[in-house]
């Protein structure tokens, strides 16, 4: 068994969901007692497990703003990220006794780590105490276009966390790595961007080991977008991958050093007249493996 929680989201004012710290304590004390308990939380985690509370003070009586993320394009002057009690939370549930370890395997959301001050702090704690040999993050994709339609910062805030991250567990003397996880034929991407993120993948030696094909989820901006084919926010028409056949293409493109995936590749380079990256693609160089 684990231990999670749901990040709390407020919406006009008004708290949704959320789960105390007194709440999460309990269940790990309960979790303590059980005979098949070996000392190990897996998760206190889930979806953006760092959020804790409302970004501003604003959002407590307006909700969110209309055309604007607190972290895209940029961090909002107004938002007030803080991870105290997220890792009071942490810090108490490993000192139960018959705890071992606690980990975060759910993965945080880095660029609400990156803009609190206190971020190397939380960080070197982080890979002290809760990560298991590896840490899920999300960049979802490096193509301004595509993190555009995403409403998510650039790549540079990714590279930003990868450089903190790998110097943090240098420091600590500790190998630990980055699983990044990545959306192929999200809204906004072309064939062109898959090339764009595979590129990226190889310079850089990351070798996904989750990625996900987009599929609509109700509710969302993005399944607006892939329904209409326009961004509701800007009213702009958004080029949307639908075909299966292109869609494998966008797929494979992120998982290029797979022997089976060759054709597929070549197929959508071909597509796009960049026949003369196949090689550069598959070639043993940067990716045997190698996670950063």
């Amino acid at each position: 068994g684990g231990c999670s929680f749901c990040a709390i989201t407020y919406h006009q004012g008004r708290q949704v969901r959320g789960r105390s710290s007194r709440a999460i304590l309990k269940e790990a004390e309960e979790l303590t007692k059980r005979e098949d308990f070996k000392g190990y939380i897996h998760d206190i985690g889930g979806p953006t497990a760092n959020f804790r509370g409302p970004a501003c003070d604003k959002q407590l009586k307006l909700g969110v703003c209309s055309n604007k993320d607190c972290l895209y394009p940029k961090v909002c002057p107004a938002i007030k990220p803080d991870h105290s009690e997220y890792f009071d939370i942490l810090r108490k549930v490993r000192s139960l006794p018959g705890v071992k370890k606690v980990f975060i395997r759910s993965g945080i959301r880095y660029d609400y780590l990156l803009a609190d001050p206190e971020c190397d702090r939380y960080l070197e704690e982080l890979c002290r105490y809760h990560v298991s040999g590896t840490l899920k993050v999300a960049p979802e994709h490096i193509s301004p276009v595509v993190l555009a339609c995403m409403r998510k910062p650039s790549k540079d805030v990714f590279l930003e966390f990868v450089k903190r991250y790998k110097k943090t567990n240098e420091k600590l003397g500790k190998k630990q790595y980055l699983i990044p996880y990545l959306i192929s034929s999200h809204p906004g991407s072309r064939l062109e961007d898959g090339v764009e993120l595979a590129l990226f993948l190889k310079d850089y030696g990351f070798v996904p080991d989750q990625v996900q094909d987009f599929y609509p989820t109700p509710g969302t901006l993005a399944t607006c977008m892939y329904y209409t084919g326009i961004d509701p926010l800007s009213m702009k028409k958004v080029y949307v991958a639908k075909t299966i056949e292109e869609k494998k293409m966008q797929r494979a493109l992120l998982h290029f050093h797979k022997e089976e995936n060759r054709e597929t590749v070549k197929k959508a380079l071909a597509k796009i007249g960049r026949e003369d990256l196949f090689y550069t693609l598959i070639s043993q160089r940067h990716h045997k493996n190698k996670r950063r």
